[in-house]
Formats: structure tokens, sequence, C-alpha cells
């Protein structure tokens, strides 16, 4: 054990956790309370290199929003447009195919697509959307919606949603993405995305979901109104449902954008809370295999340091990101691959390439140089997709 943890007042929750035991609420929430930043990232640092070694990864993926009108106007959100705005937006199927055209010729292995809740747009779009990507490539891996979108599209449908789930899974979903946790607890979700869907019902998508043998990603958005004892109840209740299904590939915290929306908090959260958040994430959630540091909203510098306090992910390439950045993220539309892996080997770690499930692609010796940049688009094609 190091000096400053023999000495530190989580001297006891090391041991503990060095021990292969389970933390607590009590102990999660004295972890968030504690101001040794240094033990939270030995610990968490302890406890991700027991689950994935050196090893640090990230995902060659594109951002698509096929629509921002939603029916919902949830206080935080700075996305979201209604049909009488003049800057709402509506991709045909075509063009998103056409999107799905480019992405493929810059390597990428997967779409990431979410949108509003958008108050006339058939189910058949849907599956014409998930259909037509497939046929654009069938080894794209496609990750599409939340689960709000999948109640949305259950209504839409007049089906039942393990009954949407499988229509989708059938033209061609391979994934549900995290979108949409917010913070669990009823009178702060109440606060910040009143009209959206419960806890409970987000919680019981994922399970419908992980029970008909799909996975998924989760998320908690953090530094608005809610306290440190909501986190750690939000983290209680994805860590029970990780029990029951084992679902869940990993966790993404996210950072609270504070421009442009209807919640007073004037100051995003600090770089000390962010990297506190993403440690005792790694130390609580002991039955997730990965914790991505989301770079667009941390900004990639902080995120590189996140892999020192229990990450080890990075996200994504991206190419388009408009949530973020609408509510005010400084960060750029993308990442290249390049900046990924230089910002992992600098962190010390061993960068690999993942698919959507966590699944290594391509791992990077510490001598590997990069792909020549002059390589032609089917050549990438290959060399991504080669085992995805």
């Amino acid at each position: 054990m190091n000096l400053f943890l023999a000495q530190s007042e989580l001297k006891d929750l090391y041991e503990k956790v060095a021990g292969g035991a389970r933390l607590d609420e009590a102990e999660a929430l004295r972890l968030f309370e504690s101001k040794d930043l240094n033990a939270l990232g030995a610990i968490a640092s302890l406890v991700s290199a027991r689950k994935n070694g050196r090893r640090a990864s990230y995902i060659l993926n594109r951002y698509i929003n096929y629509s921002n009108y939603c029916i919902l106007s949830c206080q935080f959100c700075a996305f979201a447009r209604k049909k009488r705005d003049a800057d709402g937006m509506q991709l045909t199927v075509e063009e998103i195919a056409a999107k799905a055209r480019e992405a493929l010729a810059a390597g990428v292995t997967e779409l990431h697509i979410v949108g509003g809740l958008h108050p006339s747009l058939p189910f058949s779009y849907y599956t014409d959307m998930l259909r037509a990507l497939k046929a654009v490539d069938g080894r794209l891996q496609l990750k599409c919606f939340t689960a709000i979108e999948i109640l949305h599209l259950a209504w839409l449908a007049r089906k039942p949603a393990r009954d949407t789930l499988l229509a989708l899974r059938e033209a061609g979903l391979d994934s549900l993405t995290g979108g949409g946790a917010e913070i669990f607890r009823k009178e702060i979700r109440s606060q910040i995305a009143r009209g959206k869907e419960s806890a409970e019902e987000y919680l019981d998508v994922h399970r419908l979901w992980h029970q008909l043998g799909g996975r998924s990603t989760c998320t908690m958005l953090y530094g608005h109104v809610e306290s440190l004892a909501d986190r750690v109840d939000h983290l209680r209740q994805l860590r029970a449902l990780q029990d029951e299904t084992r679902g869940f590939t990993g966790f993404v915290p996210l950072p609270y954008q504070p421009d442009n929306n209807d919640i007073p908090v004037k100051v995003a959260p600090t770089g000390f809370d962010s990297l506190r958040t993403i440690a005792v994430s790694r130390i609580y959630l002991d039955n997730f295999d990965h914790i991505t540091a989301y770079w667009v909203g941390l900004g990639l510098k902080l995120a590189q340091v996140a892999l020192s306090y229990g990450a080890d992910d990075l996200h994504g390439t991206i190419l388009e990101e408009h949530i973020f950045h609408m509510a005010g993220a400084p960060t750029p539309q993308s990442q290249s691959e390049a900046e990924m892996i230089k910002a992992i080997r600098e962190a010390g770690r061993i960068p690999v390439q993942r698919d959507t499930f966590y699944q290594p692609v391509k791992v990077w010796s510490e001598e590997t140089p990069l792909a020549a940049e002059n390589a032609g688009a089917s050549e990438i094609l290959e060399r991504n997709l080669a085992s995805a």
C-alpha cells in the first residue's frame, strides 16, 4: 500500500476493495464526499487494472441525429425543437444512408443514432432506416435509440415494448444507447425532465432488451441540481439491474452542460467533480467491465487524465455531435483516431480499437505505427471491420 493510502481517511475502503468485497451505499457516499482525490484514483485504478489491465479503448463511430423535433420539453435539453421552430431538422432515410456511406469511407464500425420524439413520423420510418443502413454494409453495428424513444416507438407501433424491440432487432438494431437515464431520483427527475419516462420505465426497457439477449450501455447526467446521495441512488439502481441481467456493456457518466436550457445552473461540473464521479463509479459499479470518459463533455485532456481515475474507454471519433454542443460544450465535433491513440499512449495505457460491445478490433502495441493517412477507403474499412 502506498504511504498516502496508508494515511488516508479512505484506507479501510481501499482494503475492502482490494480484498474483493462490495461497497454499500453509505460507503459510496463516503467516497463522493472525500476530498482525497489521489486516494480515490488509487482505489479506482486498482479496480480498473483488475478488470482491464493496461488497456484503454476507443471506437470509430459516427453520430447521426435523424431529427430534433420532439413532443417533450425537458428543461435541461438544448437540442429539441418544435415544428414551428425555424432551426428544426428531419433527415430522410436516404440522407441517413448517405451519411453511413460517408462514415464507412472513414472506417467507422458503429453508427450511434438518436433523435427527439418526433410528433408524426410513422414506425415504418425507423424500421426502414435500420434496414437501409444494414443494406449499406451488414457489418456496420447500429447502436440506436434511448429508452424513451423505445417507449415512443412502441406507442407508434401499437405494440408492447417487448414486441417493439423484437421488430427493431429484426430490422437490424444491434444495441440500445444508454442516453436518457439522467438522474433516477423522482424529485430530481421532475425538476430537469418533467414528462419524460420514469426511472422504472428506463430500467424496464433495458431489462426487456437484456432478456431478449441484447446489450446496451447506461448513463448518468451529473452536476446540475442533484445531490451526491442522488448519484449514489442512481448508481445503486444500475448495479442492481446489472446483477439481474448482466446486459450492460459499459457505464458513461455525462457531465451536465449548463448553456441554452432552463435549469438554473451557471457552471459546468469541475474537473475535480468529474474525476471523482468517474472514480466512484468505477469502484462502486463492481459488476461493470467498462467505464467511459466521455471526451465530448470532458474535453480530451481531462478524459485522458480520467484513465488514471478508473476510466478505461474514451468513447469514439463521433464525427458529428449535436446534443452536447447545442448545450454549450466547447469541445470539437470529432476526434481523429490518431488523437485518441496518442491520448491513450500518453496516459501510459495500451490503445485498443473496440466495437460496439467493447470487444477488441485492434490492439496497438507501443511500437505499432499508425496506418498511413493515404490508405484507401476500402483498405481502411477492411482493417477496421475485419473482426467486428
